[in-house]
């Protein structure tokens, strides 16, 4: 309930709210590369929350992540951190809440064919560098999981469904939430991603060998203080949707492999 009266208290704000009842679904918004600053974290001279905002306690999902404009997709850094942006005019001083889940697509290259020699353009592979480049160290820093998904095929298209479906992987993904919820009753956290400092520390600390692989990995990968901590997050969530007590080495090379390697200088 709590969480449904944040998301009508925004959708009401920015005067979507449908006959002024509390919505009970979780937003899902979905911006197109062309917008604007304003448009994606708030402002104008009424102001207004943005997309990231309108996307409070569901998912902002930017597809052709490159093709958003560079300065617009930095405006993301400080609302992904803090799940709150801050909108200042001179009229106006307003903060919104902005806790959301980002996902994000993008192709490896411009022409999308870096893996096929057959059809990939004359500047590959710097013309891969130069289109991941677009988006900067700093929000990747930001992206816990970074997963490359290989093109699909016709042939693809024919093959039996997986083993595993949606359906049940919902079932574990509520069940891990429920876990969390039991967590953090008594914090204001209310997920592993809002647990920060003395308490991700607490619920978060590996096993003997979970640490040694995190501190190796930490100066191979160079992984920064927010990475660290972002691994420390999604290891204790990838036990979470195993049914782990406590975090283990697996669940912290689980972790790492899902981060993003800086290359060397």
């Amino acid at each position: 309930m709590p969480e449904a009266l944040e998301v009508s208290m925004v959708q009401s704000v920015a005067g979507t709210l449908d006959g002024g009842r509390i919505t009970r679904a979780r937003p899902y918004r979905a911006p197109h590369h062309s917008a604007s600053m304003a448009a994606l974290v708030g402002g104008g001279l009424k102001v207004r929350p943005g997309e990231v905002s309108m996307a409070h306690l569901g998912v902002l999902f930017l597809d052709e992540l490159p093709e958003f404009q560079r300065g617009v997709l930095d405006s993301l850094r400080q609302p992904l951190e803090t799940g709150t942006v801050s909108v200042a005019r001179a009229n106006a001083h307003v903060t919104f809440p902005a806790r959301v889940q980002l996902i994000a697509a993008m192709n490896p290259c411009r022409c999308g064919h870096l893996g096929d020699a057959s059809l990939a353009c004359a500047r590959a592979p710097r013309c891969a560098a130069d289109y991941q480049a677009k988006v900067s160290g700093p929000l990747l820093d930001r992206i816990d999981l970074h997963v490359e998904v290989q093109s699909v095929s016709a042939a693809d298209l024919v093959l039996p469904p997986p083993a595993e479906g949606s359906a049940e992987v919902a079932r574990r993904v509520m069940a891990a939430r429920q876990v969390q919820a039991r967590r953090y009753a008594d914090d204001t956290a209310r997920t592993n991603a809002e647990a920060d400092g003395d308490l991700l520390e607490a619920v978060a600390t590996p096993d003997d060998a979970g640490r040694a692989l995190l501190a190796q990995a930490s100066e191979v990968m160079r992984l920064s203080a927010r990475g660290y901590t972002r691994v420390l997050r999604v290891a204790r969530t990838i036990a979470d949707l195993a049914g782990a007590a406590d975090v283990g080495r697996v669940h912290v090379a689980e972790a790492l492999s899902y981060r993003r390697r800086v290359p060397s200088s």
